[in-house]
Order: structure tokens, then C-alpha cells, then sequence
């Protein structure tokens, strides 16, 4: 078995009048986030690490911004073919180890449902999933809620 280790960081700016994704579910906020699809920081953090970790460069070279296929599309979709590519070089998921920062809203109480989420896009169990939430104690732009970023760490196996 070949195994692989992949990286992914993502960030978008937080504004007025858009849903707020993340994890795959729809959070009540009164801030989303900006981005071209649904700007679900978390999810392309993970579509980051997992191309990564396939030696096959990132979410913007496949799914790019520039191209009305990928306007505001559901990232749940990019992450199900990014799964896909993956499977292209023999690779399936082993596990996800993600961070998302954020100040607002407090992401515990969901950590449950976006795993259930995203475990199911990736045809994985709900424990290779770990989603761990914090803040950056008001300090910069997070601190600021002016945006929110996500971190993934992934184990790929062949």
C-alpha cells in the first residue's frame, strides 16, 4: 500500500448578503462568505490537500473561478470530483484532519453534521473525518470577522 500526505489551506472574505457554507451545511448567520461558488472554506481546504497529496496541483487548476460551469456551485459537488480525480491515479481517502477559524459564529454545536456531510460526499466513514473549530482570540482579519480560513491535513492510500 502507498500512502500519501496532502496540505490544503483556503480563506474568504465575509459579507453581507450571502448564505454562510461550511462543511456542506448552510449555517444561519448574518454574514456569508464571498467566492465564485459557494465559498465553502472548509471543503476547498480539503480539495487543496487532496489534490495536493495526488501530485495533482490545486482546486483553481480544476475547478477555476473565471469559469460560469463552476458559478455559485454547491463545493459538496467539487469535493465528490475531486474524490473522482483522485481515484483517476488509484488513490482513495484514508482521513481528513481540518481546522476552521473563525470568530462567528461558533461552530461546535455543528462539527457532528459536517462530518455526517462530508463523509458521505467522500464515500467514507464519519470517524476519518476530524473537524476541529477555533479563533484567533480577535486578532487579525479572522479576528476582525472580516473572513474565515480553513486548514486540512489528508492521508491518501493506493
Amino acid at each position: 500500500m502507498k500512502i500519501r500526505v496532502g496540505f490544503g489551506f483556503d480563506v474568504h472574505q465575509l459579507v453581507v448578503g450571502r448564505e454562510l457554507w461550511l462543511g456542506g451545511i448552510r449555517l444561519e448567520h448574518s454574514l456569508g462568505l464571498l467566492g465564485h461558488s459557494d465559498a465553502d472554506v472548509l471543503i476547498h481546504a480539503i480539495c487543496d490537500a487532496l489534490l495536493g497529496a495526488a501530485n495533482m496541483r490545486d482546486i483553481g487548476y480544476h475547478f477555476p473561478d473565471n469559469s460560469e460551469e463552476f458559478h455559485n456551485i454547491d463545493s459538496k459537488i467539487l469535493l465528490r470530483k475531486t474524490v473522482e480525480l483522485i481515484a483517476t491515479k488509484g488513490y482513495q481517502v484514508g482521513n481528513i484532519d481540518a481546522t476552521v477559524c473563525a470568530e462567528r459564529p461558533k461552530l461546535k454545536a455543528h462539527i457532528p453534521a459536517m462530518q455526517e456531510c462530508l463523509a458521505q460526499v467522500m464515500g467514507i466513514d464519519v470517524d476519518d473525518v476530524s473537524i476541529k473549530a477555533t479563533t484567533t482570540e480577535k486578532l487579525g482579519f479572522t479576528g476582525r470577522e472580516e473572513g474565515i480560513s480553513a486548514y486540512a491535513t489528508v492521508l491518501i492510500e493506493k
